[in-house]
């Protein structure tokens, strides 16, 4: 028997789509569709429309409902057996906002295969293109929702993070207060995922509890619309929400659209989409707190998993709720590569003799300590760059090719700790995961064993796994996680890379040293 499950991941840049045979426990079709490359006429740059503003990025939903049809289209001429997929989840760029009028609902369920989704879908938008989470243009907005709410604390307590710019709630507050006749004209506020899961489903789709928490208009611990967070944003904006759904919820079957165009199963069922960081958290096997991934990337960013809600109040990490049930988080530092890179290349290195001075230097650096916020800084709050040296030496190469991945390390530890749940286990992702002299800091000062895990598609790979998730929970059938996931989120190796106790104690005291030093050079707190 081979039950077959479809995960698409409608990211920035593209498309992807993954489906899974769930009784071989393989991924049978991997695909991705680049959105600049095949839909150039809509003139994006990685996805996203040029603008004058740099702080406004938007991008156009037409291009991903017509990248919809060529996704279907490829997996049709590849020989996907289409008609053997069950049920179909998915992952959409998390935070943007697509707003629709009020024959949104009957064009969906009216769709014709006899022409393409961008002629279908003609006069549906009350604006024509989506802000993105890039979009960073929303700092009056979200420091209005903040003041309503009661600051940042306040904030994060209810909504799990505080106001930020690339959320969807100041961004329809950003929308009510400019383009206000538009904003009247919508009748439906979807996010990318429901956008999507709309079209697969036809007919307007909720939006699930991982995703809406990536909104500020959700309270994260009762999982439903806040009134206070609806009212601090947009008049009558509460009408214009779909409901909230749980990430295993069913829509319901596919759209005879897809049935008669593409030859789809009418019986496979059409999951709930949630957003591309919880869709990636059960791509990577993240399923108990006990496990925690670390993407090693341009940014630096700490995924885990709570089984009880825990908030930073300090307004620096994020809490959504996770595809289990359970809870999940992101803590992102920009300084990730970008600070490693620029002390490589400061002393002329290539990365294996960046990795041989580590090597050569012992664990605790001698005491030695780096700040290296080349960029202002999100984790901690530093708007301000700038590389600050405790008893380190700027001369002494080894000692800051150290200093750096350290300080990246303890800053990790350290700015985790509000989550009140300390991992046994860290799965390692992004470019530098195949570092081994980075990775062996990492297991010291967390003093968990660490391996790497494989990061390609993770978003689809997650949606594909909730889609099997869902049906089995619908069918009656045992819809245990940890029998879900197996076979398909294991380490690229099954080589561990096991902390030493001896540099773990040293860490353990160096990083209350390290602690001090932010608290001293945080230009917001001096």
């Amino acid at each position: 028997m081979s039950r077959l499950f479809l995960g698409l991941d409608s990211s920035t840049q593209s498309l992807s789509a993954v489906v899974i045979d769930y009784d071989s426990r393989k991924v049978v079709y991997n695909d991705s569709l680049n959105f600049d490359e095949a839909l150039p006429h809509y003139n994006t740059r990685n996805g996203v429309l040029p603008n004058a503003n740099p702080l406004i990025k938007h991008s156009p939903p037409l291009m991903w409902a017509e990248a919809l049809d060529l996704v279907f289209a490829h997996m049709k001429k590849n020989g996907v057996a289409l008609g053997k997929i069950l049920a179909i989840s998915g992952s959409g760029q998390q935070h943007g906002s697509v707003y629709l009028k009020a024959n949104a609902a009957e064009v969906f369920s009216r769709l014709d295969p006899k022409t393409n989704l961008v002629k279908n879908l003609a006069g549906v938008f009350s604006r024509p293109t989506a802000p993105i989470w890039m979009d960073s243009s929303t700092s009056k907005e979200c420091a209005e929702i903040r003041r309503a709410l009661g600051g940042v604390k306040a904030a994060a307590e209810l909504t799990g993070s505080d106001i930020f710019e690339r959320f969807s709630g100041p961004q329809i507050r950003k929308f009510h207060k400019t383009e206000p006749a538009r904003y009247q004209k919508t009748a439906s506020i979807a996010l990318v995922s429901s956008f999507m899961a709309s079209l697969l489903a036809g007919k307007i789709a909720p939006i699930d509890h991982c995703d809406g928490s990536g909104m500020n208009l959700m309270d994260i611990r009762k999982k439903n619309w806040d009134a206070k967070a609806i009212k601090a944003t947009a008049p009558g904006l509460k009408q214009k929400l779909p409901p909230l759904a749980a990430p295993w919820a069913v829509v319901g079957p596919v759209s005879s659209y897809f049935v008669k165009k593409y030859g789809l199963n009418p019986e496979a069922q059409t999951l709930v989409w949630s957003g591309d960081n919880p869709c990636s958290v059960i791509g990577l096997g993240l399923i108990d707190e006990h496990t925690a991934a670390i993407s090693l990337g341009t940014s630096d960013t700490y995924f885990g998993s709570m089984s009880r809600c825990c908030v930073d109040t300090r307004g620096e990490g994020h809490v959504f709720s996770s595809p289990t049930g359970d809870y999940m988080t992101l803590i992102c530092f920009k300084n990730g590569s970008l600070a490693r890179e620029r002390v490589r290349d400061e002393h002329h290195l290539d990365w294996n003799r960046f990795n041989r001075a580590i090597t050569s230097t012992s664990p605790g650096n001698g005491g030695a300590i780096m700040l290296p916020w080349f960029e202002a800084e999100i984790v901690p709050r530093v708007n301000t760059p700038g590389i600050h040296r405790i008893d380190l030496d700027a001369t002494d190469i080894a000692a800051n090719c150290r200093a750096v991945v350290e300080a990246q390390m303890m800053s990790m530890r350290l700015h985790s700790q509000w989550m009140k749940a300390a991992p046994k286990r860290i799965r390692a992702t992004g470019g530098a995961s195949d570092n081994v002299a980075i990775l062996q800091i990492m297991a010291d000062v967390t003093g968990c064993p660490v391996c790497r895990v494989e990061v390609a598609k993770s978003a689809a790979l997650g949606a594909a796994l909730r889609a099997a998730h869902g049906w089995l929970k619908k069918s009656g059938a045992a819809a245990d996680w940890k029998r879900v996931i197996a076979g398909f989120t294991e380490p690229v190796s099954a080589k561990e890379i096991k902390p030493n106790a001896k540099a773990h104690r040293v860490y353990d005291r160096l990083v209350e040293k390290y602690a001090k030093c932010e608290r001293d050079n945080l230009p917001s707190r001096a």
